[in-house]
């Protein structure tokens, strides 16, 4: 259950100011350990912001969604909410900086299918990657211990496709509502976008299912205000349906706020990053190379040149088995 779940006690912020607050910390720590010999002044410069570092995952976001779109075999909506909050909160106890989004992001997909039982191999997985996908595959596995261990090993995640459907039965045993099965379209969407919020890292996945419920009555020009307060909760106290009607209010108006962000901008943060990233964590780097070697205490290990990963969200990649990638 939600209410005792590790998500709930770990991973619910009491506000958008409380993660504001980490990620600035941890931009701030970085920036201490990596800048001590450039001038203060030139950081700002040389370094990115906590603002460009939001911008930058939220451009990152959207590559995930559209890479679990395109990912073939079909993924479960169940995956693709579980790689959304193992991303989110990677991010809210480490910098860009340190670990480019690009191989978190991926990684955080790949730990979503086992954890969710979606059963891929990682052939089969790589083969959505464009680029190298042996290289692709070593990233993905060398980062793997390293994500459990920034999620605490809290693995399960509570998403709000369960509520949804316990909502949707409700209304089509206790309501008058005809077809209910014609939200689910308003839902889907609704969700998809939630996502692209801090929403799953501030309320309760029954809050946010029933958000999207809401909107999507209200967009099939459907009131339901009468099935929350008569039925749903028609033995909840005056304070209690406040709190619900506001956490409602608040994660419709963080959807309605989801806009993409300045190709321009981004363009500009990532040329930065490339300058200022960890380059201890940078597989095309040298250092890197040498800290693997050592790790597997081998003198020659092929050298990869320096083809990058890259995430394939323009197209569906035709999968591949394990021994053809």
């Amino acid at each position: 259950m939600f209410s005792t779940s590790s998500q709930r006690k770990f991973w619910t912020f009491s506000d958008e100011g409380e993660l504001a607050i980490l990620r600035e910390k941890h931009n701030l720590n970085y920036i201490a350990k990596h800048g001590t010999h450039i001038d203060e002044y030139q950081r700002y410069n040389f370094f990115l912001s906590p603002d460009e570092e939001r911008l930058l995952l939220k451009q990152y976001e959207l590559h995930l969604k559209e890479f679990c779109k395109r990912f073939s075999p079909p993924m479960p909506k169940g995956v693709v909410g579980t790689a959304f909050h193992y991303f989110k909160r990677f991010y809210l106890y480490n910098s860009t900086m340190d670990y480019h989004p690009k191989e978190i992001l991926a990684t955080c997909v790949y730990l979503a299918c086992k954890v969710e039982e979606f059963n891929v191999s990682i052939g089969q997985f790589v083969a959505n990657i464009k680029g190298d996908r042996d290289k692709a595959s070593d990233i993905i596995l060398n980062n793997e211990l390293l994500l459990m261990q920034q999620l605490n090993y809290h693995l399960t995640i509570h998403n709000p496709f369960r509520p949804v459907e316990g909502f949707l039965i409700e209304i089509k045993t206790r309501c008058s509502l005809a077809n209910p099965e014609r939200l689910r379209g308003g839902i889907d969407e609704f969700l998809e976008k939630v996502f692209l919020t801090d929403a799953c890292l501030l309320y309760a996945p029954s809050q946010i299912a029933l958000a999207a419920v809401l909107h999507a009555a209200s967009k099939e020009q459907e009131n339901l205000d009468s099935y929350v307060t008569d039925m749903l909760f028609r033995e909840a106290g005056q304070d209690k349906l406040a709190v619900l009607i506001e956490a409602v209010r608040k994660i419709r108006s963080l959807v309605k706020m989801v806009e993409s962000p300045a190709r321009e901008k981004v363009r500009l943060i990532e040329k930065k990053l490339d300058r200022c990233r960890n380059q201890e964590n940078n597989p095309d780097s040298e250092i890197y190379k040498r800290r693997m070697r050592e790790l597997l205490d081998e003198d020659d290990i092929p050298h990869t040149g320096s083809s990058r990963m890259s995430l394939d969200t323009s197209g569906v990649t035709q999968v591949l088995s394990p021994s053809a990638s």
